[in-house]
């Protein structure tokens, strides 16, 4: 079972590139299309999701409950499909609703301006050159929008795709035989993990969808995962008394292990290696949690056991994989075991479930490439939070790989990324705390005070004639105001931390 995900930059160089692709692999071929109108013939209105981003209408609660079961529907319909058989899919980064399935090979498909202008006058003959030139643009950025505004990406991110294939100098007959030697490459077939990844996506599409064609929960807004059979459901807390029907709903669907609803308005994500559920840094987890009324999603990040072996390698003996995973520089120390983690695992979830903070549990073997893609950018998340991870390394290896870890997230993130070391000095209120704010409160107050009680010398020595003097005032004055601004918004900082509005 195979999946390739061929993103247009034109439907009709993309269409026909997908369609000779999937021929000569003997694939069934999906286009965006023909899902969207199955999804619209049920209930589900794509035009108007579609005109409301394109026309740049405010996207109701209404709507966006919409745009995320269209979202399921795609994810169900390709996974479905590629249980049965291998499929190719193409539209606007079909990939971007199948987070964490590794295997999934994304090409970009793009035609050169003269082909597509050609392609557009054969479509439309009414129309000039140039206004079919226009008219390409708007297409573009229409779809921009589009991509921007249902995963929050850049569609032309050249990150998001394995190979983009262009038109100019190839054609599209030479163009699927390149891209049939590519995805029978072994990076992109399917392993036990990323199987595992298909079955978990379609059941949280599934289950999805359930809650929106139920009527008592059709109107509840809620993120749906799945884990190896368990289910986790978050929704909005005003959003209870409809929420309350959603176990009912789902328990009719096949593979559900357990059911979690947790009520939170956003979501934190904990990445640890191994978890501890007596652990400090899980109780301040919990803290800001409940502080922020979010769910707790545990990602368990190992290596990959073929890439980090227990026994020592020479220097020699380093393959490319490894490199990949510590970073391109060669330990010089051999990797240490580390023995499973399930049991803490599974206590640390059952603690976060009885303070009702619990999302889901994922594993993700591979490092950081795995770890980025796996995560759904368009997810709610407020923070990230990195504990011990990489504990096979030696301790400077592991603190390297950590701190690269975090830069490396906050590049892709439009969210804080903070270690477990510095979760409570930035988000929680103890002593230290209180001892700040009180110094910064001492310093706005001898700041304001000597200012208000000097009014009259201050203002003479500032009007005081003299260029020499004048550099002088605005030299005083450029040192003094940061000062004075700084000690005040850090004594407001901790206020809005202490009454818990950050």
């Amino acid at each position: 079972m195979q999946i390739i995900c061929v993103s247009r930059g034109s439907y009709g160089y993309g269409n026909e590139l997908a369609e000779k692709l999937a021929a000569k692999l003997g694939y069934d071929c999906i286009a965006r299309e023909r899902l969207t109108d199955s999804a619209t013939d049920q209930g589900i209105p794509v035009g108007k999701i579609e005109s409301a981003i394109l026309k740049r209408h405010p996207i109701t609660e209404a709507l966006a409950t919409q745009v995320e079961l269209m979202k399921a529907f795609i994810s169900e319909q390709i996974c479905e499909r590629a249980m049965e058989k291998s499929v190719v899919y193409h539209g606007r980064t079909g990939h971007l609703v199948l987070p964490g399935i590794r295997h999934v090979l994304r090409i970009r498909a793009i035609a050169n301006n003269e082909e597509r202008i050609n392609m557009t006058l054969r479509r439309m003959p009414s129309l000039t050159r140039e206004k079919a030139r226009k008219y390409n643009d708007q297409v573009d950025e229409d779809r921009r929008r589009w991509v921007r505004a249902l995963y929050n990406v850049d569609w032309e991110d050249p990150s998001l795709y394995d190979i983009t294939i262009n038109s100019l100098n190839i054609t599209v007959d030479n163009s699927a035989s390149a891209l049939v030697a590519v995805a029978q490459l072994p990076d992109f077939k399917e392993t036990p993990a990323s199987l595992q990844a298909v079955r978990d996506t379609l059941l949280a599409s599934r289950c999805r969808l359930a809650v929106g064609r139920d009527e008592r929960t059709r109107d509840v807004s809620v993120t749906v995962k799945a884990d190896h059979g368990n289910v986790a459901v978050t929704y909005l807390p005003r959003q209870s008394k409809q929420a309350a029907a959603i176990p009912e709903v789902l328990e009719r669907i096949d593979g559900i292990q357990s059911i979690v609803c947790t009520v939170a308005t956003t979501n934190i994500l904990y990445i640890q290696e191994n978890f501890d559920p007596a652990a400090p840094a899980l109780e301040q987890v919990i803290q800001v949690a409940e502080k922020w009324n979010a769910s707790v999603e545990m990602i368990r990040l190992t290596e990959d056991a073929g890439k980090v072996p227990a026994t020592i390698k020479q220097p020699a003996e380093m393959e490319t994989s490894d490199r990949a995973v510590d970073g391109g520089i060669l330990d010089d120390t051999p990797a240490i075991s580390h023995e499973d983690d399930s049991e803490g695992v599974a206590k640390t979830f059952d603690k976060l479930i009885q303070v009702g903070r619990a999302n889901t549990i994922r594993t993700i073997a591979g490092g950081t490439q795995a770890l980025l893609s796996s995560l759904n950018r368009t997810e709610k998340n407020s923070l990230v939070v990195v504990g011990d991870v990489f504990l096979s390394r030696v301790a400077s290896v592991q603190k390297r790989m950590r701190r690269d870890l975090i830069g490396i997230l906050a590049d892709h993130l439009k969210v804080p990324i903070i270690s477990t070391e510095d979760l409570k000095s930035h988000y929680l209120f103890g002593p230290k705390q209180w001892l700040h704010m009180a110094l910064y409160a001492a310093a706005s107050i001898v700041i304001y005070l000597a200012v208000f009680n000097n009014q009259e010398s201050i203002l003479a020595f500032l009007t005081k004639p003299g260029t020499g003097h004048r550099m002088l005032s605005a030299a005083l004055i450029a040192l003094f105001v940061p000062m004075a601004a700084w000690a005040y918004g850090s004594f407001a900082r901790y206020v809005l931390k202490l009454i818990k509005l950050e």
